[in-house]
Protein backbone atom coordinates (compact mmCIF):
# COMPACT_ATOMS: atom_id res chain seq x y z
CA UNK A 1 0.00 0.00 0.00
CA UNK A 2 1.21 3.55 -0.75
CA UNK A 3 -0.25 6.41 0.85
CA UNK A 4 0.26 9.67 -0.35
CA UNK A 5 1.28 12.65 2.03
CA UNK A 6 1.11 15.58 0.27
CA UNK A 7 -2.25 16.90 0.98
CA UNK A 8 -1.43 16.52 4.96
CA UNK A 9 2.31 18.49 4.41
CA UNK A 10 0.57 20.65 2.62
CA UNK A 11 -1.54 21.59 5.53
CA UNK A 12 1.09 21.97 8.07
CA UNK A 13 2.80 24.39 5.70
CA UNK A 14 -0.44 26.49 5.44
CA UNK A 15 -1.05 26.27 9.60
CA UNK A 16 2.93 27.47 10.21
CA UNK A 17 2.42 30.43 7.38
CA UNK A 18 -0.56 31.57 9.25
CA UNK A 19 0.78 31.23 12.34
CA UNK A 20 3.46 33.23 11.51
CA UNK A 21 1.37 36.24 10.29
CA UNK A 22 -0.55 35.95 13.02
CA UNK A 23 2.56 35.96 15.58
CA UNK A 24 3.30 39.06 13.27
CA UNK A 25 0.28 40.79 13.45
CA UNK A 26 -0.80 43.42 16.63
CA UNK A 27 -3.02 41.51 18.98
CA UNK A 28 -5.81 44.86 18.42
CA UNK A 29 -6.05 44.48 15.47
CA UNK A 30 -8.95 42.86 12.60
CA UNK A 31 -5.39 41.37 10.99
CA UNK A 32 -4.70 39.38 14.15
CA UNK A 33 -8.67 38.06 14.74
CA UNK A 34 -8.42 36.95 11.02
CA UNK A 35 -5.37 35.26 11.16
CA UNK A 36 -6.67 33.46 14.39
CA UNK A 37 -9.14 32.03 12.77
CA UNK A 38 -7.12 30.80 9.98
CA UNK A 39 -4.89 29.36 12.53
CA UNK A 40 -7.81 27.33 14.48
CA UNK A 41 -9.51 26.30 11.40
CA UNK A 42 -5.91 25.25 9.92
CA UNK A 43 -5.69 23.06 13.06
CA UNK A 44 -8.62 21.37 12.28
CA UNK A 45 -7.89 20.40 9.24
CA UNK A 46 -4.73 19.59 9.78
CA UNK A 47 -5.64 17.29 12.82
CA UNK A 48 -8.53 15.66 10.86
CA UNK A 49 -6.19 14.87 7.58
CA UNK A 50 -3.79 13.21 9.73
CA UNK A 51 -6.40 10.72 11.48
CA UNK A 52 -7.62 10.17 8.57
CA UNK A 53 -3.96 9.03 7.02
CA UNK A 54 -3.83 7.30 10.19
CA UNK A 55 -6.79 5.50 9.43
CA UNK A 56 -5.93 4.33 5.56
CA UNK A 57 -2.55 3.57 6.99
CA UNK A 58 -3.72 0.79 9.58
CA UNK A 59 -6.03 -0.37 6.61
CA UNK A 60 -2.05 -1.73 5.56
CA UNK A 61 -1.69 -3.90 8.82
CA UNK A 62 -5.25 -5.58 9.50
CA UNK A 63 -7.09 -8.04 6.92
CA UNK A 64 -10.43 -5.81 7.85
CA UNK A 65 -10.83 -2.72 6.12
CA UNK A 66 -14.23 -2.54 7.84
CA UNK A 67 -12.96 -2.98 11.15
CA UNK A 68 -10.71 0.02 10.71
CA UNK A 69 -13.48 2.10 9.59
CA UNK A 70 -15.50 1.06 12.48
CA UNK A 71 -12.71 2.79 14.64
CA UNK A 72 -13.50 6.19 16.62
CA UNK A 73 -10.67 8.81 16.44
CA UNK A 74 -9.00 8.15 19.48
CA UNK A 75 -9.22 3.86 18.61
CA UNK A 76 -7.50 5.12 15.66
CA UNK A 77 -4.26 6.77 17.24
CA UNK A 78 -4.33 3.66 19.99
CA UNK A 79 -4.16 0.78 17.06
CA UNK A 80 -1.41 3.16 15.24
CA UNK A 81 0.46 2.82 18.62
CA UNK A 82 0.15 -0.53 18.36
CA UNK A 83 1.93 -0.64 14.81
CA UNK A 84 4.62 1.41 15.54
CA UNK A 85 3.16 4.51 13.58
CA UNK A 86 2.88 6.67 16.88
CA UNK A 87 4.85 6.50 20.39
CA UNK A 88 2.46 6.17 23.97
CA UNK A 89 3.52 9.99 24.78
CA UNK A 90 2.42 10.74 21.28
CA UNK A 91 -0.87 8.85 21.01
CA UNK A 92 -1.55 10.95 24.62
CA UNK A 93 -0.42 14.62 22.94
CA UNK A 94 -2.82 13.43 20.11
CA UNK A 95 -5.76 13.08 22.31
CA UNK A 96 -5.17 16.52 24.10
CA UNK A 97 -5.35 18.41 20.55
CA UNK A 98 -8.35 16.00 19.42
CA UNK A 99 -10.34 16.82 23.00
CA UNK A 100 -8.93 20.43 22.13
CA UNK A 101 -10.56 20.46 18.92
CA UNK A 102 -13.99 18.81 19.79
CA UNK A 103 -13.81 22.08 21.99
CA UNK A 104 -13.38 24.36 19.25
CA UNK A 105 -16.50 22.95 17.35
CA UNK A 106 -18.74 23.88 20.30
CA UNK A 107 -16.87 26.66 22.10
CA UNK A 108 -16.66 30.05 19.50
CA UNK A 109 -15.17 32.54 22.26
CA UNK A 110 -11.73 34.02 22.58
CA UNK A 111 -10.66 31.48 25.26
CA UNK A 112 -10.81 28.52 23.20
CA UNK A 113 -8.42 30.06 20.65
CA UNK A 114 -5.73 31.07 22.70
CA UNK A 115 -5.93 27.31 24.62
CA UNK A 116 -4.93 26.15 20.68
CA UNK A 117 -2.19 28.45 19.87
CA UNK A 118 -0.76 27.07 23.06
CA UNK A 119 -0.83 23.55 21.73
CA UNK A 120 0.02 24.63 18.41
CA UNK A 121 3.93 24.57 18.61
CA UNK A 122 4.13 20.58 20.07
CA UNK A 123 0.98 19.67 17.27
CA UNK A 124 3.60 21.22 14.39
CA UNK A 125 6.16 18.94 15.65
CA UNK A 126 4.10 15.68 15.85
CA UNK A 127 2.03 16.55 12.05
CA UNK A 128 5.38 16.89 11.13
CA UNK A 129 6.60 13.45 12.71
CA UNK A 130 3.56 11.71 11.84
CA UNK A 131 4.07 12.83 8.09
CA UNK A 132 7.81 11.28 8.48
CA UNK A 133 6.74 8.39 9.72
CA UNK A 134 3.64 7.45 7.19
CA UNK A 135 6.70 8.54 4.24
CA UNK A 136 8.65 5.73 5.50
CA UNK A 137 6.51 3.41 6.33
CA UNK A 138 4.28 3.39 3.40
CA UNK A 139 6.05 6.28 0.83
CA UNK A 140 4.13 8.42 -1.54
CA UNK A 141 1.71 6.87 -4.59
CA UNK A 142 4.25 9.05 -6.67
CA UNK A 143 7.66 8.00 -5.20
Amino acid sequence: MHLNTDHFARCIRTLESSLTLLAASDPDSIDYEIYRNAVVKGFELTLETGGKLLRKALKAYTGSPREVDSLTYKDVLRHASKHGLLDAHAVERWFRYRDNRNSTARDYGVGFAEDTLKLLPGFIVDARALEATLLERLGNAEA
